[in-house]
């Protein structure tokens, strides 16, 4: 199980570096775009902050497109770098030749189970649903779909790598799902570790703390 950090910030990469616990970063166009800086600038800057995999998102317009984008992106660093790709057929091909090639993939926008078995038979590293985004477009069937996902996917090597949350709740909801990874921005992340009833009990402790019979 791991806990990912979706941003393309590299100040978010440093201070999720810090965190020690957050094993990588997603990236998506939108977060790049609001750097101000090219894709894979982007990229370069964020495998040399932090320890872990960064995922980059193919944008080309064509398959050859992307697929020279997949190549330029790996080669910033092949031990560092997985591939997002968005799931259609035609991409679902493009990776099922860029895998055996030594290019980690992982697909994104995944909406059905058939779509992650797919992902499956490529040899995806992992499948990205989008679960807030899907929850407002098909609403409280949204969960039985991830739920879903998991089940195909069991006893392959592709794994659910959940993104789009904007509560806690959500990313529990989705960890109750059999989900093994996630991924959100860095306030979500700090927010998980966070309870006021835990602050509470901080602060009655501390009451206690400079006596001199401290009962715990």
């Amino acid at each position: 199980m791991g806990i990912y950090l979706d941003s393309a910030d590299p100040d978010d990469a440093r201070r999720a570096q810090q965190l020690v616990f957050v094993e990588g970063i997603t990236t998506n166009p939108k977060l790049i775009s609001q750097t101000g800086q090219f894709g894979l600038d982007v990229l370069s800057d964020l495998v040399e902050i932090f320890d872990g995999h960064v995922f980059y998102q193919v944008t080309g317009a064509t398959v050859e497109a992307r697929t020279d984008e997949a190549w330029q992106a790996y080669k910033i660093r092949p031990d560092k770098v997985i591939i997002k790709v968005p799931t259609t057929t035609e991409n679902l091909a493009m990776v099922s030749r860029l895998v055996p090639a030594g290019i980690e993939c992982a697909m994104t926008a995944v909406y059905s189970p058939a779509q992650a078995y797919l992902a499956a038979q490529v040899r995806a590293s992992f499948i990205i649903p989008y679960v807030n985004r899907m929850t407002r477009q098909i609403g409280d069937t949204a969960m039985g779909v991830i739920r879903d996902m998991v089940r195909v996917l069991e006893d392959t090597q592709t794994q659910v790598l959940a993104g789009s949350f904007t509560t806690v709740d959500e990313v529990t909801a989705t960890l109750l799902c059999g989900v093994p990874h996630v991924t959100m921005s860095l306030d979500l992340i700090k927010a998980l570790g966070e309870h006021e009833l835990s602050r509470q009990a901080i602060e009655d402790f501390a009451r206690y703390a400079t006596g001199p019979n401290i009962d715990v």
